[in-house]
């Protein structure tokens, strides 16, 4: 939903309008996965948010440690369908390398995602999800931010 669609939204159940944007700002900038994250809205609203929306957020599968600090993670799709991420760090930078498909659909020779059959795109909820729990590896391991993304070279 838009925050105008949010704000229509929480006017219609008696809620201020302001909600919306408290509520937008927990999904697109804190990166919460689940309304009881949002803790300055009151319980009651945050479980007639959970009654009445999902947040279909990607879930954490397996994730590998490298000894040269890249840390690769499956993330779990809401309808089960499993991708992987990557945490590249080097000296000057840290890069997350997320996926966008599911899948391929150009079978490379050297690629093993070629051999897996192309099921369908992600969607941009989901690519937020990789970014975010990647970001959140980033800043527990190393301390600090990502500062490039780079997308899986899908066909």
């Amino acid at each position: 939903m838009t925050l105008g669609e949010l704000e229509q939204y929480f006017e219609s159940v008696g809620e201020k309008k302001f909600r919306a944007k408290q509520a937008y700002e927990w999904i697109w900038q804190k990166g919460a996965l689940s309304f009881a994250d949002m803790t300055n809205l009151s319980k009651q609203l945050r479980q007639q948010l959970g009654e009445s929306f999902t947040l279909p957020a990607l879930t954490i599968d397996t994730t590998q440690h490298s000894a040269d600090g890249t840390v690769k993670t499956r993330f779990k799709t809401w309808d089960g369908h499993l991708v992987e991420g990557v945490l590249i760090p080097t000296e000057s930078r840290f890069t997350a390398c997320v996926s966008s498909q599911i899948g391929c659909s150009l079978s490379c020779k050297f690629c093993a995602t070629g051999y897996m059959e192309r099921e369908r795109n992600l969607e941009f909820d989901e690519i937020y999800d990789e970014v975010v729990i990647i970001n959140q590896q980033c800043e527990k391991i190393y301390g600090k931010k990502l500062t490039n993304i780079v997308f899986h070279g899908y066909g």
